[in-house]
């Protein structure tokens, strides 16, 4: 009896492990995520992270003779959000299939959140 409790427990434990370790290997493929929104007329490109922090921006050089500034810094944002939406999805798409059905994704993977602050270390059987 004590030996098929013992099994259960260990087998219990890998699969505690496994998990940890596939939500571990998601998190770190956040923090390289990143998404390219370019302009229709191609004029602006601009690239974001997972949580909408710059990472580029590119303007071809006739974006002075077609844009006033005001256009230029108002199709900026626009592509600076529809890139900040992609990789939000793209991060919520990741992740949705990790996550428990009580915990919302937002409170998890939200801005400030911290993967490990909330999860424990391996599990490991007692022999």
């Amino acid at each position: 009896m004590a030996d098929a409790f013992e099994a259960e427990i260990g087998e219990l434990a890998g699969q505690i492990n496994q998990q940890m370790a596939r939500i571990r290997e998601a998190y770190g493929e956040l923090s390289a995520m990143e998404h390219t929104a370019c302009s229709v007329d191609g004029m602006v490109s601009v690239t974001v992270g997972r949580h909408g922090q710059m990472r580029g921006i590119e303007l071809n050089p006739r974006v002075y003779r077609t844009l006033s500034p005001s256009q230029l810094a108002d199709t900026i944002m626009h592509e600076v959000n529809k890139a900040t939406a992609a990789v939000s999805e793209q991060s919520k798409q990741l992740l949705q299939p990790l996550m428990p059905e009580s915990l919302p994704y937002e409170e998890i993977f939200g801005e400030r959140a911290m993967l490990d602050a909330f999860l424990p270390g391996p599990v490991e059987p007692n022999p």
